[in-house]
């Protein structure tokens, strides 16, 4: 193809390109397949005119020169014969290939209409699990596994998993500082942080994920750099062991174990045993790593250890950003599963079902006046006003039952509002209604209010809180000072009962 030609068939294309994304842009999809489905078409035609003006660009740069020659040799000599000459060309390649094929660039970036009986595939097929629901909820299922296998874990339920992944902190579904250097918690946390980069990149083609991800990246190396990447900071040897606030006076904290114990004589027991041996040899070596960092004579060994304590935690900074920025989801994943644990395997399969069919019938095409808003919608029966399911139809009876939907819970404080079921009557004490509803009573200490709904419980629930306050409070300008013949300054009640015992 001459380079002139080549050059006006760019422009025509880049052309057609927009005009197919403004169709698509266009179209306004009810289910989330078909929404996601022109999401990815209208990112493979962006980065297609990306590709298109980058070859128009080195076209009009013309660093061989060949466009130049063109024009020149089009210009210089007769311009009819150089027009027969390319028309000869033509009709030659069409004679040697009779059958060939022309493509038709007006259909090239049409919208596939289906037909009648016809199914038009969908880019989103492919891209997710059936437990995803075309990007609406996460499937960790596998990560779930693999945090079940990691050692010294707390065994927690898939539902509890998804409250406490990105929660790295010990005690929280987290594990220690010690465990995570080891390769099955690296390869755990690298495959976790790839799953969530690449859900986002599924479920937001239009968006520049990679531009995010870096983002993240430059965030992280300051971070480090400060060392202030929350859990792993270089640890600095102190004078002292006590490294945390103890719960009682006679506890004893134990610096290598980072665990707090009842008194002294079981700390003693236990410093004998291997687990202590071994944590105190590991922090022992991490203070001199830490010395040898600062005094700058650190070996090839800590500049290994501190490398990849830092490939750890750029990880696990990933997934704690990437779950911020994808809390709707979590959220929504949440609720799907605790909604399908009170399921039967029957009633999960039809509801995978309805999902994958829920586009493939086509829609009818809209009649002459008649509103869009009404194309594709079908009255839904519900005498019971029962409430609506994720799906938009009525959830069904028996789960409305369960729930205990129909019971009524009115609450005095929220200014008689009414919460249907005890799951949200619950669930409103912790909610900014219910508290702020406290507040104008005066009452700030909201944690001891719980299942109380009436004003006056309580009005007399604080004032009796306030007068116990009151009662224990010790007011030391009312105590009454007595002073023995040696000068000792001591209350009332304690002179006169040494004066009894004749100590006086």
């Amino acid at each position: 193809m001459l380079i002139l030609e080549e050059q006006r068939y760019i422009h025509e294309d880049l052309e057609r390109l927009e005009q197919g994304i403004a169709d698509r842009i266009h179209d306004d999809p009810k289910h989330i397949r078909d929404r996601l489905n022109r999401d990815h078409e209208v990112s493979q035609l962006l980065d297609q005119i990306q590709n298109q003006s980058s070859n128009l660009l080195d076209i009009y740069r013309d660093t061989t020169g060949a466009r130049a020659s063109e024009i020149q040799q089009i210009g210089s000599g007769d311009p009819f014969g150089e027009f027969y000459k390319q028309l000869k060309d033509v009709r030659d390649h069409h004679a040697r290939y009779p059958n060939e094929q022309a493509e038709n660039s007006e259909q090239r970036y049409k919208v596939r209409r289906a037909g009648e009986g016809e199914l038009v595939p969908s880019i989103v097929d492919s891209l997710f699990s059936g437990e995803e629901a075309y990007g609406r909820f996460f499937d960790l299922t596998m990560n779930h596994e693999q945090f079940l296998n990691l050692p010294n874990v707390r065994r927690l339920t898939y539902l509890q998993y998804l409250e406490v992944f990105d929660n790295f902190t010990p005690g929280y579904g987290g594990v220690k500082k010690a465990d995570k250097l080891t390769d099955q918690y690296f390869k755990y946390i690298g495959e976790l942080a790839s799953y969530l980069e690449s859900f986002m990149q599924r479920t937001r083609p239009l968006e520049n994920v990679d531009k995010v991800m870096e983002t993240f990246g430059q965030e992280f190396e300051a971070a480090w750099e400060k060392d202030e990447v929350e859990g792993w900071q270089s640890e600095k040897p102190t004078g002292g062991d006590t490294a945390k606030d103890l719960s009682t006076a006679e506890a004893v904290w134990c610096a290598d174990c980072e665990k707090e114990f009842k008194n002294e004589n079981v700390y003693k027991n236990h410093l004998t045993g291997r687990k202590h041996i071994k944590a105190a040899e590991q922090r022992k070596q991490r203070s001199a790593d830490a010395d040898g960092a600062a005094n700058g004579t650190a070996g090839p060994r800590t500049s290994a250890a501190r490398l990849k304590e830092k490939a750890v935690a750029e990880r696990e900074q990933r997934v704690k950003r990437l779950a911020g920025a994808m809390s709707t989801e979590r959220g929504d994943t949440r609720v799907n599963v605790e909604r399908k644990q009170g399921m039967t395997e029957r009633e999960r399969q039809q509801e995978l079902e309805n999902l994958l069919n829920a586009s493939e019938e086509p829609q009818e095409q809209p009649r002459d006046g008649e509103e869009d808003a009404e194309d594709g919608e079908e009255k839904i029966y519900n005498p019971l006003k029962l409430p609506l399911a994720w799906d938009g139809k009525p959830i069904p009876f028996w789960l409305y039952r369960l729930h205990g939907l129909g019971v009524e819970f009115p609450c005095e404080v929220c200014g008689n509002f009414v919460y249907m079921g005890r799951r949200a009557f619950d669930k409103h004490f912790n909610e900014a209604r219910h508290v702020y509803g406290l507040k104008c009573l005066g009452i700030t200490n909201v944690n001891l209010f719980r299942d109380i709904t009436r004003i006056d419980e309580a009005l007399k629930l604080w004032e009796k809180i306030q007068r116990e306050k009151k009662r224990t409070k010790v007011d030391e300008g009312s105590v009454v000072q007595m002073e023995d013949a040696e000068g000792n300054v001591m209350p009332e009640k304690v002179y006169y009962d040494l004066q009894k015992q004749g100590l006086l």
